[in-house]
């Protein structure tokens, strides 16, 4: 696939961690692995990332053709197909051999934000961020995090209330979190409400008056924002392709 040919395609490509096991979906292992291979079977299936699993469910999980990010609820695990660990909050980070995998450490948006993802950045590992859930952070908290993860070049995913694409009634959108990544301005990208302030084509990923190029957005996905995990695919995949910011 032409990443640096089509900036809509850098924008989505591998975004979605697929994680139909955990709340608010919780499928049953069978359920959510059938779910997983309709979406690998999907128009869309570009947009699908790892798949993501409890460390002590992974001996059960069949093979979903490709990489699978393990959420540590159990001794990690060996590398194989796993190709990226998520620890809990809390966990020492010292504690955690990833065996040259990605390590993604969950942070609390609190006081200790900065020197949390200071020790991240030390242990050459990355961020972790959740955006929903029983509790969702508002606007300037989550700004802050973005901001402070671009200063410290400590890449990041995103994970829970992530399910539509544009802010509304309480939660964050997936298109003001690229929005945020790629052109900055973070508060004012992550409050927009207006699902026509955003537009894509081959060409561009376009905020208001702003726009990146393929290149741009590539790097961005690179070096600050890896991907988003989401119980569901089609349910942000639909609104995405219902905004057009799919290529068809």
């Amino acid at each position: 696939m032409a990443t640096l040919e089509d900036a809509r395609i850098a924008l989505l490509a591998r975004l979605i961690d697929h994680a139909p096991m955990f709340p608010p979906a919780a499928l049953p292992l069978r359920e959510a692995v059938a779910e997983d291979a309709r979406a690998r079977e999907s128009a869309h299936a570009f947009v699908l990332g790892r798949f993501v699993c409890r460390a002590s469910r992974l001996p059960e999980l069949p093979d979903v053709e490709r990489g699978v990010s393990v959420v540590l609820d159990a001794e990690v695990p060996p590398a194989g197909r796993v190709e990226a660990l998520e620890l809990p909050p809390g966990l020492p980070l010292a504690t955690v051999d990833a065996a040259g995998r990605e390590a993604y450490a969950e942070v609390a948006l609190d006081d200790g934000l900065e020197e949390r993802l200071d020790e991240i950045g030390a242990a050459r590992m990355r961020a972790k961020v959740r955006c929903g859930g029983a509790e969702v952070p508002d606007v300037d908290c989550l700004a802050r995090f973005v901001r402070a993860c671009r200063d410290r070049a400590v890449v990041f995913k995103a994970t829970a209330g992530l399910h539509h694409a544009v802010a509304s009634d309480g939660e964050h959108g997936l298109l003001n979190l690229l929005a945020a990544v790629v052109f900055g301005n973070e508060e004012a990208a992550l409050s927009e409400t207006d699902p026509a302030a955003f537009a894509a084509d081959a060409d561009a990923f376009r905020w208001r008056d702003r726009a990146a190029g393929p290149s741009d957005v590539a790097a961005a996905r690179r070096d600050v924002l890896h991907s988003i995990g989401s119980c569901s695919f089609f349910e942000p995949v639909e609104e995405l392709a219902s905004l057009g910011m799919l290529p068809r």
